[in-house]
């Protein structure tokens, strides 16, 4: 599946030592970024859904964090739609790094399958 002219996008924080790696694997191999900083802006509805629908909302939502233990929802149950409303109000709930390309994406440090789509370019 050749992608071409498909901007690469990144999201995370800047505290996120994953979405840094994820950052440095992309800018060593030359590719150009479109970095976004969860901190200061959330995913659209429709990047959203699409990151979703690759993956699955529980899968976009990171349980492991403090801002989700913070937030009081470590035992509370969950549905596609509370975690969509969620990640929306609070893009700093989502497991990052977050990295979309064309139709495309993965959540966490996942280096081998973007070599992959990399060399499927």
């Amino acid at each position: 599946m050749k992608q071409t002219g498909s901007a690469w996008q990144v999201f995370g924080t800047r505290k996120c030592p994953e979405t840094r790696k994820a950052q440095r694997f992309f800018k060593e191999r030359g590719v150009p970024l479109h970095e976004v900083d969860l901190g200061e802006r959330g995913m659209s509805p429709g990047e959203l859904k699409s990151v979703a629908a690759m993956s699955g909302w529980v899968a976009l939502l990171d349980r492991e964090s403090d801002r989700f233990r913070s937030r009081g929802l470590a035992h509370s149950l969950l549905g596609d739609k509370d975690i969509e409303r969620l990640l929306l109000e609070d893009p700093r709930l989502l497991k990052t790094p977050i990295v979309r390309w064309g139709k495309r994406s993965s959540i966490g440090y996942q280096p081998e399958l973007w070599q992959s789509w990399l060399e499927s370019k």
